[in-house]
């Protein structure tokens, strides 16, 4: 496998994605998105003490103490957004600790895949082989991606409306509504950038139209 050529440094920002193998499927029911949700949460942390699968499969009373007492462990990662779509990922992430994020994305990629091919009895890799990662170098670009991320679902003309990005459950979005508390980002390094939540959509929300009609972002952003 070739080597990486953007460093992952710590305390740098990194524009994170990957999608599957031969642009295939990679998310295609409520279950498996909702899997993949859990999986962020989890995998974000230094030291979860077990497996995803393990949690889960635990009785009710001890499964809530593990991921209660796993919020006073530390993240090796920030997650500020995500967006899950069908066949891919998008991800804004910080590195806290050294190989925070492609221990965190072994993780997550890992759980995930042995979940995807579990419930579809299938087997082997779901996912390309290494992620791309875009190093954020401004404050600036670092707001315009997170709405990038935030308007993927638009942009690629998964839902039809502007008013759908609101209610897209697989990103985000919500959680920057305070429609959400799913403790899986960090919303307050973007949300210093706005006056508050209401703003912020209105960032989001104002270049839709402009974004969809602008292919060429995809190069300034995913190249």
């Amino acid at each position: 496998m070739p080597g990486r050529l953007v460093p992952l440094v710590n305390h740098e920002i990194y524009h994170v994605f990957n999608r599957g193998i031969d642009r295939r499927p990679t998310f295609t029911s409520k279950r498996e998105y909702e899997r993949a949700l859990l999986a962020l949460e989890l995998y974000q942390y230094l030291n979860p003490p077990f497996s995803l699968s393990k949690i889960l499969s635990l009785e009710r009373q001890k499964r809530q103490k593990i991921l209660k007492d796993l919020k006073k462990d530390r993240k090796m990662i920030q997650i500020y957004c995500y967006c899950l779509m069908p066949n891919h990922f998008h991800f804004l992430l910080e590195q806290e600790f050294d190989n925070g994020i492609s221990k965190f994305l072994s993780n997550f990629q890992n759980s995930y895949t042995r979940f995807f091919n579990s419930l579809n009895k299938k087997d082997g890799a779901i996912f390309l082989n290494q992620f791309k990662a875009i190093r954020i170098e401004t404050e600036n670009q670092f707001i315009h991606v997170s709405r990038y991320i935030h308007l993927n679902p638009y942009t690629s003309y998964l839902i039809k409306r502007i008013s759908d990005v609101e209610s897209y459950p697989w990103s985000s979005f919500q959680s920057y509504l305070l429609k959400s508390n799913n403790n899986i980002v960090n919303t307050t390094k973007i949300l210093s950038f706005f006056k508050d939540s209401e703003k912020y959509k209105e960032f989001i929300l104002n270049q839709a139209d402009y974004q969809r009609g602008l292919k060429r972002i995809e190069h300034l952003l995913l190249e």
